[in-house]
């Protein structure tokens, strides 16, 4: 396997699938671990190792190598955001199923992180901005196979509003939405203060990304769960 150069080294290794620019591999890489990205785009700002190809055909042929995959297969044909607004989406075709089984070929523990949504999947962790005191709802659902993480509290969300134009009123607010243009959904810098994101400016890759927050809490978990097996 060849690749864009890495950080350190950290000993244990993951593969991070459906990479995008590295929301999710920068939390892991937080917690400890060596991250590997692959995706079938070019990911010019990804801060790891980066394998452009397709994910599901990656994850089963080197996916043994990893101590552990996590993997973010695109969500509009399952998205409950994109359910009234993304014409195409009629033509998207989920690749959940796909991933599972290729992610269950290794015997590697495994994370599935999507949108909440109609995908069929077990939701073993929900995941909120407030919980990690960001500025980002962005709830996102995680289905464990391998390692068992603790729901942390769900902070109410009352007192909180989000910033932007709605219906022809404009409301200040503690809270972006990273997505889309319209609206005044904040600017870059704003957007990057609010996910916890740095290395990357690109307004869409932002509107892609997970907040690291996120996985770095459960790579911290998993750590765990990789030590105790060694």
């Amino acid at each position: 396997m060849t690749g864009q150069s890495s950080r350190q080294s950290n000993g244990l290794r993951l593969l991070d699938a459906f990479s995008c620019a590295g929301g999710a591999g920068m939390g892991y890489y937080l917690a400890g671990f060596d991250v590997v990205g692959v995706d079938i785009e070019p990911q010019p700002n990804y801060p790891f190792d980066f394998h452009q190809g397709d994910a599901i055909r990656f994850i089963r042929d080197y996916g043994r190598e990893f101590d552990a995959i996590h993997a973010s297969p695109p969500c509009q044909a399952d998205c409950t955001l994109t359910a009234g607004t993304n014409r195409d989406r009629a033509n998207h075709v989920s690749l959940l199923a796909e991933t599972r089984d290729a992610l269950a070929s290794t015997g590697r523990p495994y994370i599935i992180e999507q949108p909440i949504g109609k995908a069929v999947m077990s939701r073993s962790l929900v995941l909120c901005g407030l919980s990690f005191g960001l500025k980002v709802f962005r709830h996102r659902q995680f289905e464990l196979s391998g390692l068992t993480v603790p729901q942390p509290e769900h902070p109410s969300h009352q007192g909180h509003r989000v910033r932007g134009w709605r219906h022809g009123r404009f409301y200040e607010g503690d809270m972006f939405a990273v997505y889309g243009n319209g609206g005044y959904k904040g600017t870059i810098a704003e957007w990057q203060e609010a996910m916890g994101i740095d290395w990357t400016s690109d307004r869409r890759e932002l509107a892609e990304a997970i907040p690291p927050a996120y996985t770095r809490y459960i790579g911290e978990n998993l750590r765990f769960v990789e030590s105790v097996a060694a």
